[in-house]
């Protein structure tokens, strides 16, 4: 292993807030991420300074070299034209240190065919795992294990989506790229999305948009309900891109 005995000594000396204080951390959707600075394979990062504005994602690993998250980040790394494309920038964090991070690289660039092209946070001591409220439950003298969690984060700081799974189950970033299409169209459009939405399809017109604005904004609109209007009206992320873009 590439962690060093200094750190290892300091996981044994430390003590783990009990699961239900950890639990207090937890954020809700619509507040502020909290800010932190961390190593990353890129440097030393804040956190609010890198996202400057733009759409973020934010997607935890249990541990570097373990196979689910060396296929995971391969995906990102060759998806991340896509999250370009839609003015998202892509971070990934793991409880190691940055020399793991780096070596675990040039592993996912063998295995995946693909060079990391985006930073990982190396959170060796888990401070940001415990902050963000990243951990399984377990007793508070053992190392709680870090899970498989992702937030999607808006220019204004705050939490748009977040999603857990546990470490054996790989995320869908198919999914998560089509939510992040539907909370680009409701903030630039207005529109909500239905069930199994995707990309392209007809949306739905947001309650809180009038019958006048409606009419204006979404020329031949279908009204199902007055309260469930369809349109076909600006629904493909390439609008929105043009707008963030603007």
């Amino acid at each position: 292993m590439l962690r060093s005995a200094a750190t290892a000594r300091a996981f044994a000396r430390r003590t783990f807030a009990p699961t239900a204080a950890r639990s207090l951390a937890t954020m809700l959707l619509g507040s502020e991420v909290p800010n932190f600075t961390c190593a990353s394979t890129e440097g030393e990062i804040n956190f609010h300074e890198y996202i400057d504005g733009s759409w973020a994602i934010l997607a935890s690993h249990p541990r570097a070299f373990t196979p689910v998250c060396t296929t995971e980040l391969g995906f990102m790394a060759a998806a991340k034209g896509e999250f370009d494309k839609r003015g998202v920038k892509v971070m990934a964090i793991s409880a190691d240190t940055v020399e793991e991070n780096l070596e675990w690289s040039k592993d996912i660039k063998e295995v995946e065919g693909t060079e990391v092209n985006f930073p990982i946070f190396c959170d060796a001591d888990r401070s940001v795992c415990e902050l963000y409220n990243m951990l399984e439950a377990g007793d508070d003298t053992a190392m709680p294990a870090t899970v498989r969690s992702v937030f999607v984060i808006g220019p204004d700081k705050k939490l748009k989506l977040s999603i857990t799974y546990p470490p054996s189950t790989g995320r869908n970033f198919d999914e998560i790229l089509r939510v992040v299409d539907s909370l680009q169209l409701t903030a630039n459009k207005s529109l909500a999305t239905p069930v199994n939405w995707v990309d392209g399809e007809k949306a739905v017109i947001l309650p809180s948009v009038s019958k006048e604005d409606a009419d204006a904004k979404f020329p031949g609109y279908q009204a199902v309900k007055p309260y469930l209007r369809y349109t076909a009206e600006g629904v493909t992320n390439h609008s929105v891109e043009e707008e963030l873009v603007a």
